[in-house]
């Protein structure tokens, strides 16, 4: 067993996390946020299964192409294909890792794999060998292992050992396990398995019972070496060990745990705000470390505290996690400079070419809001390349509605040659506002979409908060996703219906 004290953060965000329904990501944006868990400072970054789709082939590899530092990752199961497949999207990244898996409890032996568990014990140790022949860092994982007799568990460790596997990750696959369980399930692992000297002990657990954190830590205090989690958590049913909750809990009670990881704290809350951006899955308010409410106070009892000494009710600061102190306050006299400077201390930043049109919106919401807090000031820049990508942009929205006469829309859109197109629907009125401008769109623009998905967020705080609309639509036999905000709802929606027509159209001029 590995001694450092030092714990490696494998981030499967890319896979694991885009997993949940509704979470699947573009090449581009997979991309994008590779590139943030590396300013993150992750150990390891597993990109996805290669094996999966032709997509998910071009995401590892483009990610190994252009991503240097962390360890890049693909996932595989115990056999020939897909560790081939794995192997060949790693292949332009020296620091790579091959990653791969068999069930071994009763329940998925009996009802998934329909194998004997001599036939996973073979399976294991050949898929280990074969990765191994590609590649030296190869990693193994007895699925569901947390539901695995200990003594045939044991005997696919020390087969996987055997081959050459330098990580054994011990999976809590459906969150089944308790703390105290889990660490002696570690403890047995580490006592009982051959050559465990040789290799680092990795956790993965899953939050269907609310202990994937909880779990994980005892797994380190028991001898594992790697935490495996996702940035907010994402993942399938429940989620995953959330990776700003299990880092901050060992940097906050580093004097109980004696542990320490790479990353880079002041990073979390910017990587949140990119990954819920992105895949449509907002944070909780009450999410801890990178909730809205993580760092608020509203009684008054604690607001007193808080003036005297800011530890009488926060264990950490919020500079540590990324996250400005305070909300704030800008208004339609404030200058591009001020803007720019509370861009960075918000720990984003933008390209030459996104200042412009990030500016101009915040000179807009200025105009249309009373205070600008930095909730918006995320949604202007998470937003700020939309723009420049774009084909279709609306320039003016005005909507009619009755309850015995249903809702009327008049829309003026604008298209990358400048030529601007008027339309209404005053002789067929639809049943809602929502749709009258879903339909003129569609009419304009060509793009007769099937609605999958609508969902309103409050970006801030107030009567004139904004709000974030995210819809989902089918096309062509594929699923979009799209994002807009505005302190107008149904003009959100609009933005949102914009941006999944600009997406498609940006993906088919790919092809």
């Amino acid at each position: 067993m590995n001694d450092s004290r030092e714990i490696i953060i494998f981030d499967t965000t890319l896979r694991d996390g885009e997993q949940a329904p509704g979470c699947s990501m573009t090449i581009g944006e997979k991309l994008k946020i590779a590139h943030s868990l590396k300013e993150l400072n992750v150990d390891v970054i597993e990109a996805g299964f290669a094996a999966a789709s032709p997509g998910d082939f071009d995401a590892v590899s483009t990610i190994a192409s252009e991503i240097d530092g962390p360890t890049i990752c693909s996932l595989a199961r115990c056999n020939e294909s897909d560790i081939e497949k794995a192997n060949e999207a790693l292949k332009p990244n020296k620091n790579r890792r091959i990653h791969v898996f068999v069930a071994t409890s009763e329940i998925h032996l009996k009802h998934k794999l329909n194998m004997a568990k001599d036939e996973v014990l073979k399976a294991a140790f050949e898929g280990v060998k074969m990765a191994k022949s590609f590649c030296e860092n190869v990693e193994f994982s007895p699925e569901d292992a947390s539901r695995t007799d200990h003594g045939f568990l044991t005997e696919v460790v020390d087969a996987a050992i055997e081959a050459g596997a330098t990580t054994i990750n011990v999976p809590d696959t459906v969150g089944y396990t308790i703390p105290y369980e889990f660490g002696e399930l570690f403890n047995h692992l580490i006592k009982n398995c051959t050559n465990t000297e040789n290799v680092i002990f990795s956790v993965h657990c899953h939050d269907d019972l609310g202990l994937s954190v909880a779990n994980s830590l005892a797994a380190v205090e028991s001898g594992a070496r790697q935490i495996e989690c996702t940035i907010n958590g994402i993942g399938e049913r429940a989620g995953n060990t959330s990776l700003e909750e299990v880092c901050m809990a060992i940097k906050t009670r580093e004097e109980y745990f004696d542990f320490q990881t790479s990353i880079d704290s002041t990073k979390l809350y910017p990587t949140s705000r990119l990954v819920s951006s992105i895949t449509g899955m907002h944070v909780p308010r009450n999410k801890a470390i990178v909730g809205d409410n993580a760092f608020a106070h509203e009684a008054g009892i604690h607001q007193h505290g808080m003036l005297r000494d800011s530890s009488t009710y926060e264990i950490m600061k919020p500079q540590d996690v990324g996250i400005a102190r305070s909300n704030l306050v800008l208004g339609k006299h404030s200058g591009r400079h001020a803007f720019l400077d509370r861009i960075n201390d918000l720990g984003f930043a933008l390209e030459k070419d996104e200042i412009d049109p990030a500016f101009e919106e915040f000179k807009k919401l200025a105009d249309r809001k009373k205070e600008i807090f930095d909730t918006d000031i995320e949604a202007i820049v998470l937003n700020a390349d939309i723009a420049n990508m774009s084909r279709w942009s609306l320039l003016d929205l005005e909507t009619s509605s009755g309850s015995s006469w249903g809702s009327t829309a008049s829309l003026k859109l604008k298209d990358s040659d400048d030529k601007i197109i008027e339309r209404d629907n005053h002789d067929d009125p639809a049943s809602g506002p929502i749709e009258a401008v879903f339909n003129i769109i569609s009419d304009i623009t060509g793009y007769a979409l099937e609605l999958v998905n609508f969902e309103i967020h409050s970006v801030s705080v107030g009567d004139d908060a904004q709000g974030e609309v995210t819809v989902t639509v089918g096309y062509d036999g594929q699923n979009y996703r799209g994002n807009g905000v505005s302190t107008d709802i149904i003009e959100s929606g609009a933005l949102a219906y914009l941006e999944v027509i600009n997406r498609i159209e940006r993906n088919q001029a790919k092809h």
